[in-house]
């Protein structure tokens, strides 16, 4: 088993996994920045996104405020920058008016807040604060960091020229011939967690929820199924959409997933500044909440909810135990999930079977982000840490949930537990989703929750 945050307390084990995730960060970080000229990373190509060169800075100055600032308690090295690279007084659209700092000097800066934050990690106790406890604070930089790396490749994504990043192909699949759906059986699971040290606070804290028996996709909803939904005219039909769906979707002229086209009567999609076929038996890639919510109408289910996600994720049946990942508490390999941008696109449906639940639900880690049916809402005794701003100004508004992370996901910042959220017309985002149903008299379960321990 790998050693992870959660099975050592060995304060020195602890530091050399945060120094290795910070590092792995900035890797991923320097590729996506050093890969286009400075013109590039200083323009904007969609108002829903940063010129790259914003992401650099404020990946620094968070780390800066975090790790020298609040756990150090050093002098702040360039304070009047604080506020450009506020990202709730700026939004993205407007981030390109500022007086940003130039490329040069904005690698200059994180490159010296980041030889000072290893200082502080070599040195700092891993106790005596909830900040500084079991590496905590660390762990959020490089999980804040590499969720940054996350929007900077969707902003790769989006530009219609050539695209300076590569990857080889995930490997050939022979093809999976399991079953389409998985049981899930009903009753009591441990939702969340209180014990994974970095956890953000909305995954916090465990708690019990009682579930009824549902079925659940095995895979996540593929190209070609979807491709079925666009040619049976999904996208010309009110019968499948909510209404602000259908009102969007009507404003704004859409016909199929993010960067699709048909032409010559075949499917065409641009993948990182190259037009390709659209592969059938790819999980679908850029679609919004409103659009997985009617594919699954269309299909006569529905979107799971977050709790039934996480069910299907992390419960063992064996052991009545909620596991870190589906496949347990070891840390992602290879083997087991398509995450940390190995590739540049998604592994076929089926793919991983040594990353699948003990039920044999597949690809719930990684690939592609899954929508789900819930609105973004704290946990029963959530409390904010370490500020407000993470989580808790969220709560309530018009954000819908996504869940398992996808191939642009760091493995520092993808768990059974970890919450994603963005408003419902969302696409340039690496989202898909899979379908899930109630149970019927053909299932042979009760339609109910079942018995604990039954």
């Amino acid at each position: 088993m790998t050693e992870s945050a959660t099975t050592t307390t060995d304060p020195e084990a602890l530091r050399t996994l945060a120094r290795s995730a910070l590092l792995s960060a900035r890797d991923r970080t320097a590729l996506l920045t050093d890969s286009v000229e400075d013109a590039e990373l200083t323009a904007q190509v969609s108002p829903l996104m940063s010129p790259l060169v914003w992401d650099l800075a404020h990946i620094g100055n968070q780390e800066e405020q975090w790790l020298l600032r609040a756990v150090a308690g050093r002098d702040a090295i360039r304070p009047e920058i604080d506020p450009l690279y506020d990202a709730f007084e700026h939004p993205r659209a407007e981030r390109p008016s500022l007086p940003l700092l130039p490329p040069a000097e904005a690698r200059r800066y994180a490159a010296e807040v980041r030889g000072r934050a290893l200082d502080v990690l070599d040195a700092h106790p891993f106790h005596g604060s909830p900040l500084t406890d079991a590496g905590f604070a660390f762990g959020m930089i490089a999980q804040h960091e590499q969720q940054h790396d996350e929007t900077m490749l969707i902003t790769h994504q989006l530009r219609t020229g050539p695209v300076a990043l590569t990857a080889p192909d995930p490997d050939p699949d022979p093809g999976f011939t399991g079953p389409a759906e998985v049981l899930v059986p009903g009753g009591r699971f441990t939702m969340g967690t209180s014990t994974e040290p970095w956890a953000l606070d909305n995954e916090r804290p465990a708690h019990h929820r009682l579930v009824p028996p549902f079925v659940i996709d095995t895979t996540p909803v593929t190209n070609g199924a979807y491709r079925a939904f666009v040619e049976d005219g999904g996208y010309d039909d009110e019968r499948w959409w909510d209404p602000r769906g259908w009102d969007h979707i009507r404003a704004h002229e859409i016909t199929a997933p993010l960067f699709w086209r048909r032409e010559g009567g075949q499917w065409l999609r641009r993948r990182f500044g190259v037009t390709e076929p659209v592969v059938a038996d790819e999980p679908v890639l850029h679609v919004g909440w409103f659009e997985a919510d009617a594919y699954a109408r269309w299909a006569g289910r529905r979107l799971p909810t977050e709790t039934e996600w996480e069910k299907a994720a992390r419960f063992d049946p064996a052991t009545g135990r909620s596991t870190r990942y589906p496949w347990g508490d070891a840390d992602p390999t290879p083997e087991h999930a398509n995450l940390g941008q190995r590739h540049l696109r998604p592994a076929v449906a089926g793919s991983y079977p040594k990353g699948a639940s003990p039920l044999g639900v597949r690809q719930l880690i990684g690939d592609v982000w899954e929508w789900t049916s819930s609105d973004l809402l704290p946990y029963p005794g959530f409390v904010a840490f370490p500020y407000r701003e993470y989580s808790e100004v969220f709560f309530g508004g018009d954000y819908k949930v996504l869940r398992g992370g996808s191939f642009a996901v760091g493995a520092v910042a993808c768990r059974g537990t970890f919450r994603n959220w963005d408003h419902p017309v969302r696409r340039q985002i690496f989202s898909g989703f899979r379908t899930a149903r109630d149970v019927t008299p053909a299932d042979g379960v009760a339609d109910g929750v079942r018995p604990e321990g039954a």
